[in-house]
């Protein structure tokens, strides 16, 4: 009864869209600033906070990047009873969460789509920037998540 309820806790319309507005949030800090650490070591000529319009809508870039950062955190949301079990807990599991899934839907999915090689051509070191920017985005959607509802259903 009360992991059902906790379910249902965990997904409500309210945590949804606090998850858009963490993780929308993250992609803007935690994502952007470790692609602009990446671009300082030169492990990518990606540049944070990039403002070149995209298309359809002629956006900024980062804008898009944050808008679709919250469209994940809609599902970092509903996979967050899972982040917990984890081996190693809460924190990890959002890690790893964020380094993975969309990564991958990145490399194979969106790149393809767009025209580009999958994985970018899975060149080394570039095949880090994904897996570690998408990382730093889960724990800090995780954080953000926390802070906005007072860190309920937190495990270390």
């Amino acid at each position: 009864m009360a992991r059902s309820a906790s379910l249902t806790a965990s997904t409500t319309g309210l945590r949804l869209l606090l998850g858009f507005v963490a993780a929308f949030l993250a992609t803007l800090t935690f994502h952007q600033i470790g692609l602009e650490l990446l671009h300082i070591v030169r492990l990518t000529q990606a540049v944070a906070y990039n403002t070149r319009p995209v298309p359809p809508f002629g956006v900024p870039q980062v804008v898009s990047l944050a808008f679709w950062g919250g469209l994940w955190g809609i599902v970092f949301v509903l996979v967050e009873p899972w982040l917990a079990r984890c081996p190693g807990g809460y924190w990890v599991g959002a890690i790893v969460f964020g380094a993975i899934v969309p990564t991958l839907v990145a490399w194979f999915v969106v790149l393809p789509l767009k025209g580009l090689p999958m994985g970018f051509g899975f060149h080394f070191p570039g095949i880090l920037v994904g897996p570690i920017v998408n990382g730093l985005w889960g724990l800090g959607t995780g954080i953000f998540l926390g802070v906005m509802t007072g860190w309920r259903h937190r495990t270390a």
